[in-house]
């Protein structure tokens, strides 16, 4: 367009405004803008805008603007701003999200939405809570929408997924992300605009990865060898469809980066799997320890060698590696034939036992320490959620601008009346209502983990679908029951609700029911651990951020549980702050339930762990304990035993048991046979380990060993070679019956015990 008809379309609807002083303000700051750019090259307004300085940023704008446009027309500042403002708004220059980030207007959102798509902002207003449209956050959202459409044209409903994941990116990069400035792509969503695939929200669209080949987790970290690398590749797409995701991104990373890429830089040129000694060895030393990294506050590195923890679980994957291919190498000799070779890694290797006694220890000492404090905790989590309920109700009941007291303190309630913060006195502002959020999430985690033993990530994804209802068939109860969903071990299982979890379940059901239509909002969240999204389904622990439900993270939790430490200011014997993590709630919940007497393989079912082992680990164990279960279990025994075990023998009883002993005695020494057990020599004694010789009789051992010796000699002549093996085997024990005399002799000598005698014998 010409300037006049770019002028001219200013003065029609829906750009034409409805006061004349406006009109004419707009016209001729529009003009003025105009014929400045047209001093520039270009064949559209906006390739002239682009080659002006005004595009490198609003602050050239800003500061040098009115003496640009006054080269050329005598116009009012104010006059020249509304025209850009019209121009962007008409189409007629489009300002990149860059510059508009940097651009303070108020009148920029309205103008637009009065103008370029009043009809899809009426129906995206009719859509959206009146509350939330009016908010500091909603305002964000539609000034996001607005600002897309200046920059890439057209109305809502041409906005797309790729436009709206750009604004993300580029508000991140500004540095001003703030909360719900992803507000308006779910609103979006719900009106329709975006395809059925895409992604579900922008908040965590650019912190997320999803899965990656097999090809892809191997070139990450480098392998030069090309054979060894199509080997890999190879061995991981054999893996990969018994394996979740996060074990095959572990296992890649295992042997890629820790073992061959390893190897490949301090051996260049190496292209085998049958390692030396030497360079298995140095390999193994070198993964013994690790290089960790921690920033200091002034911004420099600090770096410190520590001993490598998952030593052993690296050691078992290469290993694992090795023996694979050596046993495919059978089944399929001509695809991994080539590459059998010897496992550098024996099997003693992959067990460190003395570093899981010690990890052990330390993690029933740390159970001991906070399960006398779990009660008071728990209270804790319940007084500081009141209490922020109470701080947020003093807030509420003022207007905005209004004072009032929570204690000594005095606090100012701010004048936005969609936002429940204030200022002490100092004017630091304080969000109330995000606090009191925060407090109940604590109190709601700790009530459901201490009554479930779940992991975390269990409890994240427990939803409304999760509570079930079971009738016994016997007496007709309805029994309610919590479906734990597969996480670690891809084994669901079934806990029973108790009344004081059922307070806590409903609790939650009540603070995130919808309260329009009474339901549970669907959340799409992201799996970590399968870097995949889960189906919508009604999750309970999920918060409002900015207006944008979402699911709560296992961060937020461990955040929570420090406050609520905070406010209590629990310590441990050393003073120091008894922090509570969320696994420390399994750990104390199994320990409680077996010390309360549930069998350990209940404990196990409930705890959803594929081996009793783990759970045993679990337990804590108590010094008194040990000694009340020894003698429990003697009690258990003695109960289980028959009665007439316990009788008193009689005499013919006695009579055989004494014999027994006195039928011990051999020409060579003693037999040690237990009571009641046969022979299982057939009275071989020489050969038997249980004989015990006689030093005394020494020398008839002796005179065995020389007769054995010539008679085997004998044999040996004579070709009978079938008693020659069996002469040879006594031989053989009656020369270890002569050793062990010996030992005896050399190393042990007669002490005088001191026995007391009767002053008779004296």
């Amino acid at each position: 367009m010409s300037a006049e008809e770019v002028l001219a379309l200013l003065d029609r609807p829906p750009l034409r405004a409805d006061k004349a002083h406006t009109r004419w303000q707009r016209r001729s700051g529009a003009h003025a803008l105009l014929t400045w750019l047209a001093g520039f090259p270009g064949e559209s307004w906006q390739e002239r805008w682009e080659a002006s300085p005004a595009a490198l940023g609003p602050e050239g704008w800003a500061r040098e603007g009115h003496a640009w446009l006054g080269a050329v027309a005598n116009v009012r500042w104010n006059s020249a701003q509304s025209g850009l403002l019209c121009l962007a708004v008409a189409d007629v220059l489009r300002l990149p999200l860059a510059w508009q980030f940097r651009y303070r207007t108020s009148n920029l959102r309205p103008l637009v939405e009065r103008t370029r798509d009043p009809e899809g902002f009426a129906r995206l207003e009719a859509a959206v809570d009146p509350k939330r449209w009016a908010s500091t956050g909603g305002g964000r959202s539609r000034l996001a929408l607005v600002r897309i459409m200046l920059t890439k044209g057209g109305k809502l409903g041409d906005i797309t997924a790729g436009d709206a994941f750009e604004y993300a990116t580029e508000l991140r990069k500004s540095g001003i992300d703030r909360a719900g400035s992803t507000l308006f792509y779910s609103w979006l969503r719900d009106l329709g605009n975006l395809p059925p695939d895409a992604p579900v929200t922008l908040r965590f669209l650019d912190r997320v990865t999803g899965q990656l080949t097999c090809e892809q987790l191997v070139d990450r970290h480098g392998v030069t060898c090309e054979p060894i690398r199509a080997l890999l590749i190879d061995y991981l797409e054999e893996r990969r469809p018994r394996l979740d995701y996060s074990t095959l991104d572990n296992l890649a990373r295992a042997l890629t980066r820790n073992f061959w890429s390893d190897l490949e830089r301090h051996h260049p040129g190496i292209n085998s799997l049958a390692l030396a000694p030497e360079v298995a060895t140095a390999w193994k030393e070198r993964l013994r320890t690790r290089v960790q990294r921690r920033k200091r506050p002034d911004g420099t590195v600090e770096e410190t060698v520590v001993e490598r923890a998952d030593r052993a679980m690296l050691f078992i994957a290469v290993r694992a590696f090795y023996l694979d291919i050596a046993r495919w190498a059978v089944e399929e000799p001509g695809r991994w034939g080539p590459w059998a070779a010897p496992c550098p890694i024996k099997e003693a290797e992959t067990t460190d036992r003395k570093r899981a006694k010690r990890v052990k220890a330390q993690m029933d000492q740390r159970t001991r320490e906070r399960l006398p404090a779990l009660e008071p905790f728990a209270q804790a989590a319940a007084d500081h959620h009141r209490y922020r309920r109470a701080c947020l109700d003093s807030l509420l009941s003022v207007q905005p601008g209004g004072t009032f007291h929570i204690g000594d303190a005095v606090f100012v309630r701010t004048t936005n009346g969609d936002s429940a913060a204030a200022r002490d006195a100092d004017g630091n502002l304080l969000h109330f209502d995000l606090a009191e959020q925060r407090a109940f999430w604590a109190w709601a985690s700790v009530e459901f983990l201490r009554h479930t033993g779940a992991r975390i990530e269990e409890m994240l994804e427990v939803s409304h679908h999760a509570m079930i209802q079971y009738r016994l068939p016997t007496t007709g109860e309805i029994v309610p029951l919590l479906q734990i969903a597969p996480s670690k071990t891809d084994q669901e299982r079934v806990l029973l609700v108790s009344p004081e979890l059922a307070d806590v379940l409903s609790a939650i059901i009540r603070r995130v029911r919808d309260p329009h239509n009474g339901t549970i909002p669907l959340l799409a969240a992201y799996d970590y651990a399968e870097r995949t999204w889960n189906p919508p389904a009604p999750l309970l622990f999920q918060c409002d951020r900015g207006g944008e439900n979402s699911r709560m993270s296992g961060e937020l939790i461990r955040r929570t549980l420090g406050e609520v430490l905070a406010f209590i200011g629990l310590t441990d014997s050393v003073g120091q702050p008894l922090a509570f993590t969320p696994h420390d709630f399994r750990r104390m919940f199994i320990t409680d339930a077996i010390r309360s007497g549930l069998p350990p393989h209940i404990a196990q079912a409930i705890a959803g762990h594929a081996n009793i082992n783990t759970t045993m680990g679990y337990h804590a164990i108590y010094p008194a304990e040990t000694i009340e279960a020894h003698r429990a279990f003697i009690s258990r025994r003695r109960a289980l035993r028959p009665a007439e075990e316990y009788r008193t023998p009689t005499d013919a009883e006695w009579e055989d048991f004494l014999g027994h002993f006195e039928r011990r005695k051999l020409s060579v020494g003693t037999c040690a046979r237990a009571y009641g057990t046969a022979c299982i020599h057939e009275h071989a004694c020489v050969r038997c380990s249980l004989l015990r010789p006689d030093p005394a009789q020494r020398a008839r051992l002796a005179e065995i060993r020389d007769n054995l010796i010539a008679r085997i000699a004998e044999a040996e002549m004579e070709g009978w070679l079938g008693e020659v093996e069996g002469l040879q085997v006594s031989l053989a024990g009656a020369e270890e019956k002569l050793r062990q005399l010996d030992r005896s002799h050399g190393q042990h000598t007669a002490v005088d015990l001191g026995i007391p005698t009767t002053r008779g014998e004296r």
